[in-house]
């Protein structure tokens, strides 16, 4: 199982890097510096000068995560009986990465609409979200009797519902910025001073707050829980990260509104919000399996 978690997390990694340089590229107004597809400029290597430098970067390491993706699939079916979530995962991980490529060349066919930003961002977090799970079912498979403890179903379905709050707040949030809505609202916590909205980028910014403030809500809900039920300490750490990074998120949100979306801070932003997702999937992932599996009794 050691190569299958050294390869589950290279591949993580390797994707996370791959949406960080996505966003910062195309933040920097650069997501359109190859207008075409998979060759920029009709050219393998193009001159990289125009922002060109940001988007080749982004493909090549794009591709990059491909043999990792692949070798990890290979691995990962041949241990299929160490864990009866791997078979599963390795699908979702298959399906997800092919379609992440295909939308990869649909954002630059649509010129980087915001609609299709927000697919190519959720699809790339929901496969980054496979590679972790496919990591934790690794690293717990490699333990005596699974690692398993006496968790909550309960507690699980929390931390699933507040993994998929902040799924959601991340692409509400996707859009804002693709949409140019990052700065619709100005005041806080109402918008231009008003609780009611009537533009379109009022109501997607609105939505957004909304939507953040229902994980700090879900968050602080399952941190209570975790702590009442006595939770594993995997399952405690993962949360308590969880709420330490929707802290960060906050104030990062203030920060952009205040100082009127400096990119550096968009950056922090988007990244952050990937973090909170994670923390909170995994949180969920670990909860999950630590609920024991009721063996029907033999008459």
């Amino acid at each position: 199982m050691k190569r299958l978690l050294t390869l589950a997390l290279a591949a993580d990694l390797a994707a996370l890097i791959t949406l960080m340089l996505g966003s910062w590229t195309r933040i920097n107004g650069a997501g359109l510096t190859c207008p075409d597809w998979p060759l920029c400029h009709g050219r393998l290597l193009p001159a990289l000068s125009d922002g060109t430098l940001w988007e080749w970067s982004h493909r090549l390491l794009a591709f990059s995560v491909a043999p990792l993706v692949v070798a990890l699939v290979v691995v990962a079916w041949r241990q299929r009986a160490a864990s009866p979530f791997i078979a599963p995962t390795i699908a979702s991980i298959a399906a997800l990465f092919a379609a992440q490529v295909f939308l990869g060349a649909e954002t630059v066919r649509l010129g980087n609409s915001p609609l299709s930003v927000v697919a190519h961002w959720a699809t790339a977090m929901a496969l980054i979200a496979a590679l972790s799970a496919m990591a934790v079912f690794a690293a717990v498979s490699a333990q005596p009797h699974g690692g398993r403890a006496h968790g909550s179903p309960v507690l699980a379905i929390v931390l699933g519902l507040t993994a998929a709050v902040a799924f959601a707040t991340m692409c509400v949030g996707a859009y804002v910025s693709s949409s140019g809505a990052g700065l619709a609202c100005l005041s806080i916590p109402g918008c231009a001073g008003n609780v009611v909205v009537y533009t379109h980028g009022q109501f997607a910014q609105m939505l957004h707050r909304s939507a953040a403030a229902a994980t700090l809500l879900c968050a602080a809900g399952a941190l209570a829980l975790a702590w009442a039920q006595n939770a594993s300490s995997r399952v405690r750490i993962a949360i308590g990260a969880g709420i330490a990074l929707v802290a960060v998120q906050v104030l990062l949100g203030l920060l952009n509104v205040a100082l009127r979306l400096p990119t550096d801070l968009r950056e922090a932003h988007a990244a952050n919000a990937a973090f909170v997702f994670l923390a909170f999937f995994v949180a969920a992932t670990f909860a999950a399996l630590d609920v024991p599996v009721r063996v029907p009794a033999r008459r």
